[in-house]
């Protein structure tokens, strides 16, 4: 299986946000990424929300040890960001979608 890579302009994202319950903090995550997606990887992205509530065992596979955690598993590398994803410059830098000043 080819996986894209972060120099193609066409790279699929693959995203994970794990999240505990409808906290506020998990809702403001889910909100932000969702933001950063629409207005940045047109359409060229898969995201899911892992409730770790629900779905202990994904959390424990990913060691997941805060939540929320966004995990970029494409393109290559992967990277981990935690909390809610509100500064949008850090999550930018963290997907791999601006260069750093």
């Amino acid at each position: 299986m080819d996986h894209p890579d972060s120099n193609s302009p066409h790279a699929k994202y693959v995203l994970r946000l794990y999240v505990n319950g409808p906290t506020l903090k998990s809702t403001e995550a889910a909100k932000n990424i969702k933001q950063v997606c629409e207005q940045h990887l047109n359409g060229q992205y898969d995201l899911e929300i892992i409730d770790i509530c629900r779905h202990a065992n994904l959390a424990r596979d990913e060691q997941i040890v805060a939540v929320p955690t966004l995990i970029k598993q494409l393109p290559r590398p992967l990277r981990r960001l935690i909390g809610d994803l509100s500064d949008q410059s850090k999550v930018l830098l963290g997907l791999d979608l601006k260069l750093r000043e």
